[in-house]
């Protein structure tokens, strides 16, 4: 999915998120730990993003969970910063999540598993 660089657009991310969540049989806070999640990632993205930029999001969908990969170019993107919040966040809520901050764009990847798998 393609949507503008632009935090008013994240808001559909989360939807869709929690959408896909759904039909994967999560629970409700497994729902709710997602929508924290996306929200975080986004806003990784969305602070390193060009003006004008797109956020390039991909979904993955496997039996007990998904990943998703926010991106969004970036002419000269910071490096990770593993002490800020918001990556404490996505460290507690997923079970795996990476920053991937290359010359020309930037990127968050994250997998959730539904607490039902365990």
């Amino acid at each position: 999915m393609r949507l503008p660089a632009d935090g008013a657009y994240v808001s559909v991310l989360r939807t869709l998120s929690a959408g896909l969540a759904a039909r994967l049989d999560f629970t409700m806070d497994d729902i709710e730990d997602l929508r924290i999640a996306v929200s975080e990632a986004a806003a990784m993205v969305l602070d390193e993003a060009d003006e004008g930029a797109d956020l390039d999001c991909e979904f993955e969908l496997g039996e007990t969970g998904m990943s998703l990969s926010i991106q969004a170019a970036a002419a000269a993107p910071s490096a990770p910063d593993y002490e800020n919040f918001g990556w404490q966040v996505l460290a507690t809520l997923t079970a795996d999540a990476v920053i991937d901050s290359s010359p020309g764009s930037y990127a968050v990847r994250l997998t959730v598993r539904t607490s039902l798998s365990s």
